[in-house]
């Protein structure tokens, strides 16, 4: 797999609303990877405009999915509450 570039999760920016990070693609959209998928392991932010991925580097231990409902947990750049 060829990536566009490299990012740290902490230099994207968090939308609470979509949970959604997002990072500025060259083509003017956006590169894009869910809270769920990085509690999946996945660590490509692809940009729905074009065919570039970006490898987003980040802990997977500040995303691991927790059962409890309700439960508060911190992720890079923001408060999320999870709920089941």
């Amino acid at each position: 797999m060829s990536f566009y570039d490299e990012v740290e999760i902490e230099d994207m920016s968090f939308d609470p609303e979509t949970q959604k990070y997002t990072y500025p693609c060259p083509c003017g959209d956006r590169f894009e990877i869910t809270v769920e998928e990085l509690r999946e392991g996945e660590d490509v932010a692809r940009c729905p405009s074009c065919s570039l991925i970006l490898r987003v580097v980040y802990d997977e231990e500040d995303f691991m999915d927790e059962d409890d409902e309700g439960e508060t947990m911190e992720v890079p750049g923001a408060t999320v509450t999870v709920v089941a």
